[in-house]
């Protein structure tokens, strides 16, 4: 073969070769490449080189973080930020569920819309993030003259209205007392005539949350925002127009500053106790006596339940306090607000 011939053939042979190798990296990389250096199948960096949607960011808890746009996530700090009144942790409701409640805690039966058991529904957004300790998200532990001096205590009943918030009722008339119920939600529901004679009898009302959870800072902060604002809504109904709910009680004084931010931005404060008469446990008519007694200084908030189970000792150790309270000289008010 001539040597020009031969030539020929082999640079066609070797642009052949290039050919087909340039194809073979074009199908391994895939379109536009552009030589990037980026393996196949790794997510592409988001925004100031976050992960993708569906990535966890370094440090971050599974559930994303409040504000992040991830629903349901409890924000930094706030799982340990309870509260707790003057005399020790609160633990005054810790085993009082209201009438019809499995061990659980889930409470009565949920208002026509809402789910039963303990599951409250996701909402759509995460609520904000709550700033530490902001104005006026302080747990109240005094009456609302308490600061002023004077012998003036706040009686307070968890967990109703039920079957004995009637007797509690009527005896607060006898002895011209007034008092503030920390009500369950669907026990307003349930309840619209007790409600509407406890706002019409001059006393007030307070957001005790839809089912009760213990402990309520380890819930995820939209379940929080649902437990306090659903269960407000269902007093507000219950109670009529122009119902007003004016505090919120963490079940078991679980304060956070989560569940204290949202109950605030709700326009409800916060609300402890200083005297825990231990009532939900049925300790009998004398030990609650003894408590309500040996707890009690003036500007105190007593707590107490008309909800939860059998509360008949509560009945009949509030038919002794009351006029035991009124020989010590004090007078009846309501928490500050």
């Amino acid at each position: 073969m001539p040597v020009r011939t031969h030539r020929t053939v082999l640079r066609r042979a070797a642009a052949g070769c290039v050919a087909a190798l340039t194809l073979a990296l074009a199908c391994a990389c895939g379109p536009g490449s552009g030589g990037s250096g980026q393996a196949v199948g790794t997510p592409a960096a988001g925004p100031s080189g976050s992960a993708s949607a569906g990535a966890t960011p370094s440090g971050a808890a599974s559930t994303g973080a409040a504000g992040s746009g991830a629903a349901g996530a409890t924000p930094s700090g706030s799982a340990s930020s309870t509260s707790s009144s003057p005399s020790g942790p609160a633990t005054g409701s810790a085993s009082a569920p209201a009438p019809g409640t499995p061990s659980g805690g889930t409470t009565g039966t949920p208002a026509p819309g809402q789910p039963s058991g303990n599951q409250a529904p996701a909402t759509t957004a995460a609520a904000p993030r709550p700033a530490p300790d902001a104005p006026g998200t302080s747990v109240v532990y005094r009456t609302a003259s308490g600061a002023a001096g004077g012998k003036t205590v706040a009686l307070t009943f968890d967990d109703g209205p039920g079957p004995y918030t009637g007797q509690i009722l009527d005896l607060l008339d006898q002895y011209h007392a007034k008092a503030t119920f920390c009500e369950i939600g669907p026990q307003a529901s349930a309840n619209p005539a007790l409600v509407k004679r406890i706002v019409a009898d001059g006393n007030r009302l307070c957001d005790h949350t839809v089912h009760h959870p213990q402990p309520m800072h380890t819930l995820p902060l939209d379940k929080q925002t649902y437990e306090i604002t659903a269960a407000k809504d269902m007093i507000t109904r219950a109670g009529g127009p122009g119902t007003q709910v004016s505090w919120f009680r963490a079940p078991g004084g679980d304060f956070s500053t989560a569940n204290r931010q949202i109950a605030v931005q709700d326009g409800l404060r916060p609300l402890g106790w200083t005297v825990d008469t231990r009532d939900w446990a049925r300790p009998g008519v004398d030990q609650i006596l003894a408590n309500a007694k040996s707890e009690l200084k003036p500007g105190g908030i007593i707590l107490m339940h008309d909800g939860g189970g059998d509360r008949s000792q509560s009945v009949a150790a509030l038919a002794q306090l009351l006029p035991w309270l009124v020989q010590q000289g004090y007078t009846f008010d309501f928490p500050a607000s």
